[in-house]
């Protein structure tokens, strides 16, 4: 199926089952860090590759799962392609209608939102160019992080922990991440930059003493090379 194509309800569970199955590394993403993965990648400083950031969802080693066969590799990979292109296609169509991937839990009777796994994917995302995050840190607007600081870093400090610590409070922090995402996308919009691409030279490199490629029978350094 199509990268353009948002995943259904049942391939969003089949995915879903995989990276939790025996089959992934112990430490493979779940679908809600992995969203949180995907995000810090789809909007942040630079623009990254698969090649680079799949490997990742693996787990710390990004040693691949023991595919049966290409085939479900293939449908796999595709599965989690088509789950980034839905996060990138949100953020390029509607930022404000995009919904981090939230765990729910149940605390004394409310329903409240747990957005510490997702926070923790996010700052793997982050973790791929951290010297390139510096700036929305330095900025007017490095408030924005902070929800995401305090449930994603490994550390934190001591006086911050009540923050985190109280389900309610760290619901709160959740509400703000999905508030103050499309404010993050925007500052790094017209900053981010393409991915760097190693250019490969196709044609031989052609000697100052070589015979000119041009057919005048001078050489290389005497005719078309003159000038170089």
């Amino acid at each position: 199926m199509h990268l353009d194509q948002p995943l259904t309800e049942k391939e969003f569970d089949e995915l879903d089952r995989f990276l939790l199955s025996d089959r992934s590394p112990e430490d493979a993403m779940t679908m809600d860090t992995l969203n949180g993965y995907l995000t810090a990648i789809a909007i942040g400083p630079e623009t990254i590759m698969p090649a680079e950031w799949l490997p990742r969802v693996w787990g710390e080693e990004g040693v691949a799962p023991k595919w049966k066969n290409n085939k479900e590799e293939e449908h796999i990979v595709n599965l989690i392609m088509r789950f980034m292109n839905e996060v990138l296609v949100t953020f390029e169509v509607a930022p404000k209608e995009f919904e981090p991937l939230y765990c729910e839990h149940e605390v004394g009777g409310q329903t409240l939102i747990d957005a510490e796994a997702w926070c923790w994917g996010f700052w793997e995302g982050m973790e791929l160019r951290p010297g390139a995050w510096d700036e929305i840190w330095d900025s007017e607007v490095a408030d924005l992080m902070r929800p995401i600081y305090l449930l994603g870093a490994d550390e934190i400090d001591e006086e911050e922990l009540p923050e985190v610590e109280d389900p309610v409070k760290a619901h709160k922090l959740a509400l703000e991440i999905e508030a103050n995402l499309p404010a993050i996308h925007r500052f790094w919009l017209a900053r981010r930059k393409p991915a760097v691409e190693t250019v490969k030279r196709d044609e031989a490199k052609v000697g100052r003493n070589d015979d000119c490629p041009c057919g005048s029978g001078k050489k290389y350094k005497k005719c078309c090379g003159a000038d170089a």
